[in-house]
């Protein structure tokens, strides 16, 4: 699986490179700006998922999504915002412009980790069981533009969560874990994520420890993921 990494601080490009590389057998590749990672895949590089910081001399991060999602070529690949910058308007943009998701500065491996899940191939059995969006934003009294707005910032907190939850744990904080776990299965009944919610429930009593965890929250960015297509779908005005 092959993975670029854009950012042009070459400390923080190097931490997060070894972050994914300790994830797994990656891939890993790296451009040391926004224009040079387009240069890049204008050349024919092809990666599986691309993790981009968002401020960046000539050619910044949601400038160069906007690039990749206007190129058919590119348009499916999923695309990490790197970011210290967690305000809305910030995340409304990103999420307009077809963000797959959000990495919040200082890094946490969790975080890596859950997005890497979350892009690999999901297990054969997996099924995106959702409320259809229509009847989210019915619910909620929201609109399309805003639903994707919750769906961003929830996927924020879900791949935050995973070293956070760890770190809890190692800690001896278990009921914080749980509180926390509790939390995410909440937003996702909320958001009408369905599957995510049952699998968050099949988790039991000790739902912030071990694998699982980290599995479950992969399956929960893969719904959000795939919540937010559908949303996108909806035509304009409805």
């Amino acid at each position: 699986m092959k993975v670029l990494v854009v950012d042009d601080d070459v400390v923080s490009r190097m931490v997060l490179m070894h972050l994914v590389d300790n994830c797994g057998s990656y891939d890993i590749v790296e451009a040391a700006d926004g224009l040079d990672a387009w240069d890049q895949l204008e050349a024919g590089l092809r990666p599986q998922v691309l993790f981009c910081d968002l401020r960046m001399p000539r050619l910044s991060g949601m400038d160069l999504l906007a690039r990749v999602r206007g190129d058919g070529a590119f348009d499916a690949m999923p695309f990490i915002l790197v970011t210290s910058s967690t305000d809305t308007a910030t995340l409304d943009q990103a999420a307009g412009l077809g963000a797959s998701g959000f990495i919040v500065k200082p890094f946490q491996a969790g975080q890596i980790r859950v997005h890497l899940a979350a892009f690999s191939d999901p297990p054969a059995a997996w099924v995106h069981r959702a409320e259809p969006p229509a009847a989210t934003m019915a619910r909620l009294r929201i609109d399309a533009r805003r639903l994707l707005a919750y769906l961003g910032g929830f996927q924020v907190q879900l791949t935050a969560a995973s070293g956070d939850i760890d770190a809890m744990v190692a800690r001896g904080e278990t009921a914080a874990a749980r509180e926390r776990v509790e939390r995410l299965h909440a937003g996702c009944t909320t958001l009408g994520l369905a599957g995510a919610a049952d699998a968050f429930d099949a988790l039991g009593p000790d739902s912030h420890e071990g694998d699982r965890v980290h599995l479950v929250l992969a399956d929960a960015v893969r719904a959000v993921l795939a919540q937010a297509g559908l949303t996108r779908a909806i035509p304009p005005g409805h």
